[in-house]
């Protein structure tokens, strides 16, 4: 079984390296002419093709690129009025031969719609018709048979998912327009929640600077944010980190000799409580922390912890 898996893979993965030695500048053209109309994208393709015509409909949705899948059952029993004459189109079919998709085509002539083609065959009826055809042919499928859609279906995804992408840096669409798209995701949360909503501004373990070991030990088991801070919420000289307080024990370990001036960290962190959670985290990850001070200069209003969630 797991020699049939890997030789799916090595299959699939050959077929779309074939499909990535065809791109040329009709996917250029593409991008460009989809970038130019002012409607959405409408993609259309029915059994297998179908079911990847939905995701990358999807995908173009999440990415900036308003779309939606049309099945041509449905377009011919009216369905066909969703269609707009500036929306694009995108017609899946392998075989560019498809009787349901080749109906739609003389609708899209008449309305003047551009079209996109998605086909194995550059000769295909579906491809003559289209404004651009990007090839999907593969060199064979993963089925045995070569009866089930394997590599052709992968291809026609892939494609679609280089169209998204494509046309998601031309729009330059960034994170925080992806959160807006995804507000219910954990994504969506982080990239769009502030500091101020998360932090904790309760019973921060604050201590003074003239505080022995004993009260630094118990103010940080008590604080449960693995550190403690050193002066008010007014003035702050540092923090002491589980870490500082170990490190100080390594080098003395006559605890009656350690002051608060020998294990604090004079210059930590501090962040505006304004700021997005996304960017902080990133900055925290890039420091190694797992807690940063929040407020301004040396005032604080609380502390972020990036395991709080």
């Amino acid at each position: 079984m797991k020699d049939i898996a890997k030789r799916v893979f090595e299959v699939e993965i050959e077929s779309l390296q074939h499909v990535a030695g065809l791109i040329d500048d009709t996917f250029t053209g593409a991008v460009e002419a989809i970038l130019a109309h002012t409607g959405k994208v409408i993609v259309i393709g029915v059994g297998k093709s179908g079911l990847i015509g939905k995701k990358i409909a999807a995908t173009l949705s999440s990415t900036g690129t308003p779309a939606l899948f049309l099945h041509p059952g449905d377009a011919f029993h009216g369905d066909l009025g969703i269609i707009s004459s500036d929306d694009a189109v995108i017609l899946i079919s392998y075989s560019g031969e498809t009787d349901e998709v080749l109906k739609v085509i003389p609708f899209l002539k008449w309305n003047n719609n551009l079209i996109i083609s998605l086909t194995g065959s550059a000769t295909s009826t579906v491809s003559k018709n289209s404004d651009h055809h990007l090839n999907i042919n593969i060199t064979r499928e993963a089925c045995p048979l070569a009866l089930a859609p394997t590599s052709s279906t992968t291809a026609a995804l892939v494609m679609g998912d280089a169209l998204a992408i494509a046309l998601m840096e031309s729009r330059n669409f960034q994170e925080e327009d992806f959160a807006r798209f995804h507000p219910g995701g954990s994504l969506g949360r982080k990239l769009l929640t502030r500091v101020k909503d998360l932090m904790r501004t309760d019973n921060l373990p604050l201590i003074s600077k003239e505080a022995s070991f004993t009260d630094v030990l118990l103010s940080m088991s008590e604080g449960k944010l693995g550190m403690v801070i050193v002066g008010d919420r007014n003035y702050i000289d540092g923090i002491i980190t589980d870490g500082d307080l170990r490190r100080a024990l390594l080098k003395n370990q006559d605890i009656s000799k350690l002051s608060v001036a020998d294990m604090m960290t004079t210059n930590p962190i501090i962040v505006d409580e304004t700021e997005f959670i996304s960017q902080v985290e990133a900055l925290m990850m890039e420091k190694k922390i797992t807690n940063v001070l929040v407020g301004k200069s040396r005032q604080i209003v609380g502390v972020y912890q990036i395991y709080n969630q």
